[in-house]
């Protein structure tokens, strides 16, 4: 990882069994992310924040919800939490360089979303940029999306959101091996 340090320091292994448990869980054998060892140096923030976790198999495709959380933190700046998903989660979501590209410089209009991927981007950047959805967009999704869809889309844009404010606000080092930006 990079040497930068965050504005609060990380847990350091040899972490406790039921932290090194739920590590084992999440990461599925690899390190611990700089923000998970950062959260569990404290229990209740730990326990809220792993609590919250939408990274199940959901309602939303693999690819959809990529494409939710991908959108979401670029919008937020957060290049730690964008790059993290991008390095993991586009090749098995089959995100394209240019689809990857337009989750930060792209809109709903770009030419490389389907126009189920265009009402999703436009919900993420309505919700972004006005904490809600005007009737036209609410019901562009769910011309493709049913209520459970509509749901999961509000929470990854809010859960997203928030750990955005956590990698931002405590200027995590960029995971060696996750994307940068394009450009």
């Amino acid at each position: 990882m990079s040497q930068a340090m965050p504005r609060i320091a990380p847990l350091e292994a040899p972490y406790p069994p039921e932290i090194q448990a739920q590590f084992d869980r999440i990461m599925r054998g690899a390190p611990p992310l700089m923000l998970f060892r950062v959260m569990a140096r404290h229990a209740r923030a730990w326990g809220k924040f792993s609590a919250a976790g939408l990274l199940d198999p959901g309602p939303l495709s693999l690819r959809q919800r990529e494409i939710v959380i991908d959108r979401t933190c670029a919008l937020n700046g957060c290049e730690y939490e964008w790059g993290v998903h991008v390095a993991i989660f586009a090749g098995p979501a089959k995100l394209a360089a240019e689809e990857i590209r337009a989750t930060v410089e792209g809109d709903a209009a770009s030419s490389c979303w389907s126009p189920a991927e265009q009402a999703l981007i436009a919900g993420v950047d309505a919700l972004h940029h006005r904490a809600t959805l005007n009737d036209e967009e609410f019901a562009a999704l769910a011309a493709h999306y049913d209520e459970a869809q509509i749901l999961e889309i509000m929470l990854l844009c809010g859960f997203y959101r928030t750990v955005s404010y956590l990698a931002n606000g405590l200027r995590l080092p960029l995971e060696d091996n996750a994307a940068r930006f394009p450009g």
